[in-house]
C-alpha cells in the first residue's frame, strides 16, 4: 500500500529552464505533514513525500529527516525517485520526525518547508482485571480510563454492565474527552455494577476495550450535603489558533448535585456562536477570533457552597509573511540589505540559511537585526541562494532570494553623459558620470583634449560627477569623463553650453486696493534670446489655475512677460503673489503683496444682555475691518411676525465704531427677538453678524385696543358687537383677551363681558328684553395677565331688526323680447324704529314652464330701494310664474302676489344671406335676401347694420327695415360689416362680411357676391361669416363647373 498526500504546487506559464537559460532553483511542490494510521502487525505500507523544483541547471534533491541528511543505498527503506522521497516498510520508532527536502544547482541550494511525519496507532489494554470501587450512597467518584499506547487523538465512551448500554452524559454523570475518566457527581444506587472504558483512535479507526471496573456500594452509611468539588478543570493559560474550535470542561462532585455555570470575566456576553452544554459541562467557541480572548470562569455551586476555576483564553497565530526579500543582483564592494518581515503571535524570530546551511553572521560585515540581513563589502564568494526563516512555537515559514555578485568592465551604454548640459552664467553646475563597473575604480576628466585640472570652482565627487561654480562663458566646451578598473576603460563625452542668466526687471511691490477694482500684477524678465520661458504664478503658495477661479485670474502678458490680471477683486484675494519664471538653466520668482480693503467684515458673537418690556440691551465684538476702519453699526431685529430683518431704534441713536454697545427701543412687549449687528466703514456696509439667541422681552398691560369696533345684526333679541383682533406681536402678555362694553343709547352705566379668545372677533350679546333695532353705544377693551388695558372709542350700533311684515304691491311683469322680462312693484317704507328695507328679491323668481313645475328656483336680489328689475336669459315662448318679497338683516318678509308672463317668441335663426355689395369712391351699397322667419319664431320688423375698422373696435349701428342699403364710409379703410334681423323677440343671427381692400379716392369701384357654400365660405348655426377674398371667389367658380359637369353628364344619361 503506498500514501501520497497533498502538496503545495507553484504553477508557472513558461519554464525558462526548457528553452536554455540559466534559472535558479524554485520549488512548484514542496512536501506536506501528515498522519499516518499503522494497524498492529502491519509494516507493508509505504510513504511518499513529493518534492520538485525548477531551474537550470535542473536542481539535484538531497533529503533531511531531524536535520539528519537521508542517504538512500540500494536495498535500504529510503528511495529517491526525482525529488520524491519513498519509505517502504514503517517503522513507527525510526520514521517519525520531520523531513525537509534540498534543491541545488549552479546557483545555490534551498531549503523546503518542514513536513511532520506522525504514525498514529492503539495498543490493547495490558491489564484484565480491575480492583472494585467501593463508595458510599451520595458520595462522588472517578474511575479511571488510563488508555494503553497510542498516537493520534482518541474519543472516549463508558459502558454500562453490557453493551451496547452506554453511559449517558447529565448533570451527575460527565466522561471528560481529556483523560477519558468518568465522573459520577453524586452516587446513587442505581449506578452500582460494572463500568467498560471504550477507547476509540479517530485516525486508525480502531476501538479498544478496557478491562470492567465494578462499582460497589458501601453499607457503612449515607454521605451527608457537601460542597461542590471541581474534579474537571481547564489549565490557567489555553492557547487558541485563529479560526479553530475550543472546548472547555467543567464538572464537579457534590451533594446535592452541583449545578454548572459559565461567565467571562470581563463582564462581556456570549455570542451567538458560543455553545454552552450545561449538561456535560462543556463550553465550546467556534471559529476562534481575536474578540474571543480572555479569561473564563466556571462555577459549580449548590445548596452548600460554591466553587469556581479560571482560565485564559489566548490568541496564537503562526508566521505570515508580510515582506520578502527579492532576487538582487549587486557589484562587488557593494552592500546588500533585505529585510524580512512576517506577523505572527507570539512574535516571530527570524534566522537566515545560506545554501540550504545557517549563516554565519560571525563576519563584522554580515549583521542579522530582526529580519533584517546586511552584508557589506560584497565579494564573489557571496554569491548564494539565501532564505529567511520566521518561526514561534506555533510554525515555522521560509522564503527564498538569489545574490548575484558581478564583476565588469566600466561601461557607458546604459549612463552615458548629456549630449548637451545647459547651464547658467554665474550660477552652479553638475555633470553626472555613472558608469556601470564592479570593483568600482578610478574617475577622471578631460575638457577639450586636455586632463581637467581641479580648482576652487572645479571639482570632481567622489561619486565621480564633476561640479563647478560659478560657471562663466569660458567653461563652455567638450567634456568627457574617463572610468578605470582592473578589467578595462571606458568613456562618454558632452558638451556644456553657458546661457545668459534670467533677470526679473519688474519690483517686488505691495498693492492697495479696493474690492471691486481691476489690477495688474507685472511680471517683466531679461533672459538668453535661445531659451524658451515658462511663467507661473501662485496665490499664497498655492498654484493659480487659470480659468478655473471664477474667472477673476488672466493672463495678460506677451512672451517675455507673465503679467497677470485680476478682475473684480474680491476680499478672497488679499494675499501674496509670486510669479516664477522658468528656463531650461535657471528659475527666478518675485513676490507682490496685495491689500485689499473692503467693507467690514461681520461682527462677532452678538449676544443679548438684559429684556425689559420694550427694550433689549445688547453687546457685540469687531469683526474684520478689512484695511478700512469700521465708521458705524446698525441694528436689525426680526420677530416671527416681521417680513425678514427690520431696522431698529437704539440707544444711542448713532452707533459709531467704536460703540460695542447699545439699548433697542421701542420693541413689543411678550415677543421673541432675534438681533443682528451690521459693520459699515468708508468703502460699504458688510455681512451681517449671525443671529443672537432668541430673547423674549417681558410682558406688561396692553397698550393696543381692538380696530373698527362695530356691530348689528343678528337674530330676533340679539344685539352683535364686532371689532378687529389685535394681532399676537400687539397683545404685551400672555393671557389676552377682549373686555366687551355696551348700553343702551343715553344710559349711564355700562354692561361688560369678557371673551377669552385672543382671536375673537364677535361678541353676541341675547336677551328677550331687547327692543328691536334700537341704538346702542359699545366699545371693546383688552387685558391680559397683568391687567386690563384701554378701550376702543364708543361707537353706536343697533340691535336686530325685524324681519319686513309686509309684502310689495303692484307686482307687474312685461314681456321686453323672448329672453327678457321687466317686473315692477311698488315699494315699502324704507324704514321705521323697528326694522329696514335692504332690498327686494324676487323669491324665489320661480320659474313653471307650461308643461312642467321646476323644483329649484332661482332668487335675483335688488340692493336699495329700486322699483323695478329686468331678467334676462330666458327662453322665448315660455310662461315664467314669479313673486316679490323685501329682505333686511333679519331676513325676508312675507311673499307677494304671484303673477304670470309669457315671454314673446325667439327672433329669427337665419342669417342674412346672398350678400352683394358695390364700391365708388366712399360709398357702399349693400344688398341682400329678405330673412323668413319660421313657424315658431317672431317675424322680422327690420335690420342693423354695424361696421367697424376691425373685430375688436366698438362698431357703428345704422337701422333699416329694408333689404339694401348705402354707407358713406371714410377712405382708405379696411372694414368689417355685419347684417343682423331683428324682431319683438329681440335680435337674430348676424351675417359678418369681411371687407378685405380699401375704399379709395379716386374713381375706380369694385363689385362683389357672397353665396352660402359648404366651405369655409359657408353659413354656421349661430353666425354667417363671409370672407371674400381671392380664395373664396375660386372656390365658388369651382363648385359652379362642378355643377355644370353634373348636368351635362345627367343629360347624356
Amino acid at each position: 500500500t503506498k500514501l501520497c498526500w497533498k502538496s503545495t504546487t507553484h504553477k508557472t506559464q513558461n519554464n525558462p529552464s526548457l528553452n536554455g537559460v540559466l534559472l535558479r532553483p524554485m520549488f512548484t511542490k514542496q512536501p506536506g505533514s501528515v498522519v499516518f494510521p499503522l494497524q498492529a502487525g502491519e509494516n507493508q505500507r509505504e510513504v511518499v513525500f513529493s518534492c520538485e523544483a525548477q531551474g537550470h541547471p535542473p536542481p539535484i534533491y538531497r533529503w533531511k529527516l531531524n536535520d539528519s541528511f537521508i542517504l538512500p543505498r540500494p536495498g535500504s527503506r529510503y528511495a529517491l525517485m526525482g525529488g520524491n522521497l519513498h519509505i517502504s516498510h514503517l517503522n513507527k520508532e525510526e520514521d517519525v520526525g520531520v523531513y525537509q527536502c534540498l534543491a541545488s544547482n549552479s546557483f545555490g541550494t534551498i531549503v523546503s518547508r518542514e513536513a511532520s511525519l506522525h504514525i498514529a496507532y492503539m495498543e490493547n489494554f495490558k491489564t484484565q482485571r480491575r480492583s472494585p470501587v467501593r463508595v458510599r450512597e451520595g458520595q462522588g467518584v472517578v474511575l479511571l480510563c488510563g488508555p494503553p499506547p497510542h498516537s493520534g487523538e482518541l474519543t472516549f465512551t463508558w459502558i454500562f454492565n453490557e453493551y451496547p448500554s452506554f453511559v449517558t452524559q447529565d448533570t451527575r454523570r460527565f466522561v471528560s474527552q481529556k483523560t477519558g475518566n468518568l465522573y459520577i457527581a453524586k452516587v446513587e444506587p442505581s449506578d452500582v455494577g460494572n463500568y467498560t472504558c471504550v477507547v476509540t483512535n479517530t485516525v486508525t479507526k480502531r476501538s479498544v476495550q478496557g478491562p470492567p471496573t465494578p462499582l460497589v456500594l458501601r453499607v457503612d452509611g449515607v454521605m451527608g450535603e457537601y460542597e461542590p468539588k471541581i474534579e474537571v478543570q481547564f489549565p490557567e493559560i489555553v492557547p487558541v489558533a485563529k479560526s479553530s474550535t475550543v472546548k472547555l470542561e467543567c464538572f464537579a462532585l457534590g451533594n446535592p448535585v452541583p449545578s454548572i455555570s459559565w461567565r467571562r470575566v470581563d463582564g462581556a456576553s456570549f455570542g451567538r456562536k458560543v455553545d454552552i452544554n450545561k449538561a456535560i459541562g462543556v463550553l465550546e467557541i467556534p471559529y476562534f477570533q481575536q474578540e474571543d480572548v480572555g479569561i473564563y470562569e466556571c462555577v459549580a455551586e449548590n445548596s452548600r457552597g460554591r466553587n469556581s476555576v479560571k482560565g485564559k483564553l489566548s490568541f496564537y497565530a503562526p508566521p505570515h509573511l508580510t515582506e520578502k526579500p527579492q532576487d538582487v543582483q549587486k557589484t562587488i564592494d557593494d552592500t546588500l540589505v533585505w529585510e524580512c518581515k512576517a506577523s505572527a503571535k507570539p512574535k516571530p524570530t527570524y534566522r537566515w540559511l545560506k545554501n540550504g546551511e545557517p549563516l554565519d553572521p560571525m563576519e563584522d560585515r554580515v549583521q542579522v537585526n530582526n529580519g533584517m540581513l546586511t552584508i557589506s563589502s560584497l565579494n564573489l564568494a557571496d554569491i548564494a541562494m539565501y532564505q529567511c526563516v520566521a518561526e514561534n512555537k506555533h510554525g515555522r515559514i521560509f522564503t527564498n532570494a538569489e545574490l548575484r555578485v558581478i564583476a565588469i568592465a566600466p561601461d557607458f551604454s546604459q549612463n552615458l553623459l548629456k549630449a548637451q548640459t545647459l547651464a547658467r552664467q554665474g550660477g552652479d553646475i553638475l555633470i553626472e558620470c555613472k558608469p556601470r563597473m564592479s570593483p568600482r575604480g578610478v574617475i577622471s576628466w578631460r575638457k577639450g583634449k586636455e586632463a581637467l585640472r581641479e580648482s576652487h570652482r572645479v571639482a570632481v565627487l567622489d561619486n565621480g560627477s564633476l561640479r563647478i561654480s560659478n560657471v562663466s562663458k569660458m567653461d563652455a566646451g567638450l567634456y568627457t569623463c574617463v572610468a578605470r578598473n582592473q578589467f578595462g576603460v571606458a568613456s562618454s563625452a558632452g558638451s556644456l553650453l553657458v546661457k545668459e542668466p534670467t533677470v526679473i526687471t519688474s519690483p517686488a511691490g505691495h498693492l492697495d486696493v479696493t474690492v471691486g477694482e481691476s489690477i495688474v500684477l507685472p511680471c517683466q524678465v531679461s533672459h538668453d534670446p535661445t531659451l524658451d520661458l515658462k511663467f507661473t504664478w501662485f496665490f499664497n503658495e498655492q498654484l493659480i489655475h487659470f480659468g478655473s477661479h471664477g474667472a477673476y485670474f488672466e493672463k495678460v502678458g506677451g512672451r517675455s512677460a507673465g503679467d497677470i490680471m485680476i478682475r473684480n477683486i474680491q476680499l478672497k484675494h488679499a494675499g501674496k503673489y509670486t510669479c516664477a519664471v522658468q528656463t531650461k538653466v535657471d528659475s527666478v520668482s518675485i513676490a507682490t503683496d496685495v491689500v485689499v480693503r473692503g467693507p467690514p467684515g461681520p461682527p462677532v458673537d452678538c449676544q443679548v444682555t438684559e429684556m425689559t418690556e420694550t427694550t433689549a440691551s445688547l453687546s457685540w465684538g469687531p469683526g474684520m475691518d478689512n484695511y478700512s476702519p469700521v465708521l458705524s453699526y446698525t441694528i436689525q431685529a426680526r420677530t416671527p411676525f416681521s417680513l425678514g430683518w427690520q431696522a431698529v431704534t437704539t440707544v444711542p441713536e448713532l452707533l459709531g465704531g467704536k460703540q460695542l454697545s447699545a439699548t433697542v427701543t421701542d420693541l413689543s412687549p411678550w415677543v421673541e427677538y432675534e438681533f443682528r449687528v451690521l459693520a459699515t466703514n468708508h468703502i460699504g456696509t458688510g455681512e451681517p453678524s449671525k443671529p443672537s439667541k432668541k430673547a423674549r422681552t417681558k410682558e406688561m398691560l396692553p397698550r393696543v385696543t381692538p380696530g373698527r369696533a362695530n356691530g348689528g345684526g343678528g337674530g330676533r333679541s340679539e344685539l352683535v358687537i364686532t371689532w378687529e383682533p389685535v394681532p399676537e406681536e400687539l397683545q404685551s402678555g400672555p393671557g389676552f383677551g377682549y373686555v366687551v362694553a355696551f348700553r343702551p343709547l343715553g344710559a349711564q352705566g355700562w354692561m361688560q363681558a369678557a371673551v377669552t379668545s385672543p382671536d375673537a372677533s364677535r361678541y353676541v350679546f341675547k336677551n328677550e328684553s331687547i327692543p328691536p333695532f334700537s341704538p346702542y353705544q359699545v366699545k371693546v377693551g383688552v387685558y391680559n395677565n397683568k391687567g386690563e388695558g384701554p378701550f376702543s372709542p364708543v361707537t353706536t350700533i343697533h340691535s336686530a331688526e325685524e324681519e319686513p311684515s309686509r309684502a310689495p304691491g303692484r307686482l307687474r311683469a312685461r314681456s321686453v323680447s323672448a329672453s327678457e322680462v321687466e317686473v315692477t312693484w311698488k315699494p315699502l317704507a324704507w324704514s321705521n324704529s323697528r326694522r329696514r328695507i335692504l332690498g327686494y328679491e324676487v323669491n324665489p323668481l320661480q320659474y313653471w314652464g307650461e308643461r312642467e313645475k321646476q323644483d329649484t328656483a332661482n332668487v335675483v336680489r335688488t340692493v336699495g330701494n329700486k322699483t323695478s328689475l329686468l331678467i334676462r336669459d330666458l327662453e322665448g315662448s315660455s310662461t315664467y310664474y314669479m313673486s316679490l318679497r323685501a329682505y333686511n338683516s333679519a331676513g325676508v318678509g312675507p311673499q307677494s302676489i304671484i303673477v304670470n308672463v309669457t315671454t314673446k317668441k325667439p327672433p329669427p335663426s337665419q342669417a342674412p344671406v346672398k350678400i352683394m355689395w358695390d364700391t365708388s369712391n366712399s360709398k357702399v351699397i349693400l344688398r341682400w335676401d329678405q330673412v323668413h322667419a319660421l313657424e315658431n319664431e317672431s317675424e322680422v320688423t327690420g335690420y342693423k347694420v354695424m361696421y367697424s375698422q376691425d373685430k375688436h373696435s366698438r362698431p357703428n349701428v345704422v337701422e333699416t327695415n329694408t333689404t339694401s342699403l348705402e354707407l358713406s364710409l371714410p377712405v382708405n379703410q379696411d372694414y368689417v360689416i355685419q347684417i343682423k334681423p331683428f324682431s319683438e323677440g329681440g335680435e337674430g343671427i348676424s351675417s359678418r362680411l369681411f371687407v378685405p381692400f380699401r375704399l379709395h379716392s379716386h374713381g375706380s369701384s369694385s363689385r362683389g357676391i357672397c353665396v352660402s357654400l359648404g366651405s369655409p365660405c359657408s353659413a354656421h348655426a349661430h353666425s354667417q361669416d363671409c370672407v371674400m377674398t381671392n380664395i373664396c371667389r375660386t372656390q365658388v367658380l369651382q363648385l359652379f363647373k362642378l355643377l355644370f359637369h353634373l348636368l351635362i353628364k345627367t343629360r347624356r344619361d
